[in-house]
């Protein structure tokens, strides 16, 4: 069918890749053939297509699957201005479960990095601040080989990534999620990324390889939504999860889901937050230790407080805690050993049910132990977030000098965090202390000058 008017949002698509027609016709005959399907499209024929002319039978889900690769998240016939053919539904789930989650992050990965190109020369050397630069070397060293030479993958390399994406992780943990970005996503992209599609010693090498390919992923996009960049932080889980399902690995699929159920109540969005967290627990139910199920648990009670299920909610958190004593850190896998000791999330998890239960003195006494129990120089950014979430709640409450004391604790975990979270934790603050700096409240004018000075630094 002819159409007058030029297909502006396949055209706009198209451009964003940065590819030729060319190219993108390629892509398209590429995709067809692994489906069975012999076409013959041409530079010609993708003109035709922006001019207004759609394509015939099932070639228009193999142009969404091609720009779906090129640009690193799920494109629909909808999105290329065609619905979808008669007796076709709009199956975003159904292309992102066929699109090989590596050739998805590669142009993810390219553009994340092109973002910050400022930051390229200097990205090792920031992580040295906090870890050995040699040590980071070393690591990386023991996977470029095999990455780069094609040799044959073994546990080695696995036990390499792993150390690597801990490395990356120790240093997001104390200096925020800006520090050592570009170097992580450089690793993934150059390294990680042939290794997954590297040769296996044994089916379990492939598994443990994707699963911490997975875990970096996460990790990407833990870093992407400290800085503030929602949309690209939950593309990154997208494809986490994808990797995670692939590698097999009991409930690191469950972890993924768990993780946008969190984004999801952060971001006041909680539509969808409690089936999510109520799928991932089922992954994990009964098949992975008890602290690492403490962790689903508690998100699983976020969620039922948020939707007013306030028995629910209580139980839930009781159960957590519950598992969390019979629990024991060392056993926690490595891809659930983020945001530190598994007390802490449960604690500080414990306060956020409890906040959105309007308990506010139970929400402000989680907060604080939650802050008491993670080592501070380790745990800067969350100790210090924690501090802040505590803060509020005293204010909340009447006490400005016992929250003004709290908020300065915060600040001092804050120095050399590069984070948007915190910086926007101190603005909030400020917003919070107007009233009483009005009044002439000394801690509230001493505070908000130390705030001035951070926020310039």
């Amino acid at each position: 069918m002819t159409s007058k008017t030029p297909n502006e949002q396949l055209r706009d698509l198209i451009a964003e890749t940065g590819a030729t027609y060319a190219a993108i016709a390629g892509d398209v005959r590429a995709i067809a053939a692994a489906h069975g399907d012999d076409l013959r499209t041409n530079k010609s024929t993708v003109e035709h297509w922006i001019s207004g002319v759609r394509p015939a039978g099932t070639t228009g889900r193999h142009v969404s699957a091609a720009l779906s690769h090129r640009l690193g998240r799920i494109i629909t016939e909808y999105d290329l201005g065609w619905a979808p053919a008669e007796g076709h539904n709009d199956d975003r789930i159904g292309l992102f479960l066929v699109i090989d989650p590596i050739d998805a992050l590669l142009p993810l990965w390219r553009g994340d990095v092109d973002r910050r190109s400022f930051l390229n020369a200097s990205a090792y050397s920031v992580a040295a601040a906090a870890l050995p630069l040699e040590h980071m070397r070393e690591i990386a060293a023991r996977t470029t080989a095999s990455a780069r030479t094609g040799l044959t993958v073994g546990m080695a390399e696995v036990a390499a990534v792993r150390d690597m994406v801990g490395a990356f992780t120790d240093l997001d943990e104390r200096h925020g999620g800006q520090h050592g970005r570009t170097a992580l996503i450089q690793y993934l992209r150059d390294d990680v990324a042939a290794l997954c599609r590297g040769r296996f010693r044994t089916e379990q090498v492939r598994q443990q390889m994707l699963s911490a390919a997975a875990r970096g992923v996460h990790l990407a996009g833990w870093k992407a939504y400290d800085a503030g960049q929602q949309g690209l932080a939950q593309r990154y889980y997208l494809w986490s999860y994808k990797l995670a399902v692939e590698s097999g690995v009991t409930g690191q699929d469950g972890f993924v889901m768990r993780t946008m159920a969190m984004q999801g109540l952060k971001l006041n969005r909680p539509e969808h937050c409690e089936g999510l967290a109520a799928t991932a627990l089922s992954c994990a139910r009964g098949k992975v230790d008890p602290a690492t199920e403490a962790l689903f648990r508690i998100t699983h009670a976020n969620t039922l407080a948020k939707s007013g299920q306030r028995h629910e909610a209580i139980e839930e958190t009781q159960r957590a805690h519950d598992l969390l004593a019979r629990g024991q850190d060392e056993d926690l896998p490595f891809w659930a050993r983020a945001w530190g000791p598994p007390q802490g999330t449960v604690l500080s998890r414990s306060a956020k049910v409890f906040q959105a239960l309007g308990d506010v003195r139970n929400a402000a006494e989680q907060y604080g132990r939650a802050a008491a129990c993670r080592p501070p120089t380790t745990y800067a950014r969350i100790v210090a977030l924690d501090l802040v979430a505590e803060a509020e709640l005293l204010l909340a409450q009447g006490g400005i000098e016992h929250a003004c004391a709290t908020w300065g604790r915060a600040m001092d975990h804050m120095n050399g965090v590069g984070s948007a979270r915190t910086r926007k934790a101190v603005t909030q603050m400020r917003r919070d202390l107007t009233r009483f700096r009005a009044r002439g409240v000394t801690c509230a004018q001493q505070l908000d000058e130390r705030a001035m000075e951070f926020l310039r630094t």
